[in-house]
């Protein structure tokens, strides 16, 4: 029997973290061999998140104090920002580690861009050259080679997974694109936050980031390689009061096609794929669908608009559009089958 890769977790008092955790430790191939967390370092995994009450886990620790050269991968739950520089290290002591980072610090190829966005210079230049781009479906080849992974996030992963085919068959036209993205408060991280507040965010809906939502340049990065040009697109996030989820609706000019045509360009797209499913006619993706689990469903409605339609994708935001995107690509990178690990039902109701 082949002997289990030991993979680390940085990160794991969050809610991604946990999300890994929760998979892993039903993964045949996997043991969690170390798991940090710097303001809970000392603690059983079980008193941070107390549904893991039944795992032997490792304690909580320091990053700096793990021996990275014992683990074969790791995945990264901090936040953006103080990524670049713990992965950079990570590697120095490791060089053959695979990293599976999940936060948005090697996502946006274009320096500058990054810069732009988050606020400060790229503070790991040499790994960003050898980053890869970490949505499956698009990049499976270059994953499996790789040694750093920038996992997607969520809202990309929805959108990307609903727009790309499109704009790569030319059925659409990008340079009108509007995504309306919903997604579940675990989205904004547990650090506390009044917006996040069960007082605040329940019973109401509401936009934010209006304008300037972080996930736009990598929205447009992708769409822009599928093109083969430069896209701006619209697109504006919302916080739904439930725990987890995300549904995107996104708006699109036709090229000479129908609805019909989209529908079968996504469903040739994902014949093949695992985890994306393409609704039948008429069948509307809901987020119950996906809860918990690494699939996506997509659907595609006529707009009553001439010459417009309406793509919609669902997702759980902690799973393919964080952890289970991570452990996908994790299993490519250790040569395990894609889906070990991650065939999950969804949880309903």
């Amino acid at each position: 029997m082949t002997a289990k890769k030991k993979i680390g977790i940085l990160g794991a008092s969050g809610y991604t973290g946990a999300d890994a955790v929760r998979l892993l430790a039903r993964h045949p191939n996997a043991e969690i061999a170390a798991l940090t967390a710097n303001t809970h370092a000392g603690k059983a995994m079980q008193e941070v998140f107390p549904h893991f009450f039944m795992l032997d886990l490792p304690r909580l620790t320091e990053w700096e104090k793990v021996d990275w050269t014992k683990l074969d991968a790791v995945l990264c739950g901090l936040p953006h920002g103080t990524t670049q520089e713990i992965i950079a290290a990570v590697i120095a002591s490791n060089p053959s580690i695979k990293i599976l980072d999940m936060s948005a610090d090697f996502r946006l190829r274009d320096m500058d861009v990054y810069a732009n966005w988050y606020g400060h210079e790229h503070r790991a230049a040499k790994l960003q050259a050898e980053a890869v781009y970490g949505l499956t479906e698009f990049y499976r080849k270059q994953i499996a080679a790789a040694r750093l992974i920038a996992c997607p996030g969520c809202y990309p992963t929805a959108v990307l997974l609903a727009l790309v085919p499109l704009a790569r068959a030319k059925l659409i036209d990008v340079d009108d694109l509007v995504i309306d993205a919903k997604s579940g408060v675990t989205g904004s991280g547990r650090g506390l936050k009044q917006n996040t507040l069960f007082s605040e965010a329940g019973e109401g809906l509401s936009a934010y980031a209006v304008g300037s939502h972080r996930h736009s340049p990598e929205i447009e990065q992708e769409i822009g390689v599928a093109a083969g040009s430069s896209v701006t697109v619209n697109f504006t996030p919302h916080l739904i009061p439930m725990s987890r989820g995300e549904l995107c609706t996104s708006y699109v000019k036709l090229k000479s096609c129908s609805a019909d045509d989209l529908r079968q360009a996504l469903a040739n797209a994902y014949r093949d794929e695992p985890f994306v499913h393409v609704a039948k006619k008429g069948v509307v993706p809901q987020t119950q669908n996906v809860r918990g689990s690494n699939y996506v469903q997509i659907g595609v409605f006529a707009d009553r608009i001439k010459n417009r339609a309406i793509v919609i994708s669902v997702l759980d935001n902690l799973v393919k559009g964080s952890a289970g995107q991570a452990i996908q690509n994790m299993n490519l990178m250790l040569g395990f089958p894609e889906t070990t690990g991650l065939e999950q039902l969804a949880l309903f109701p």
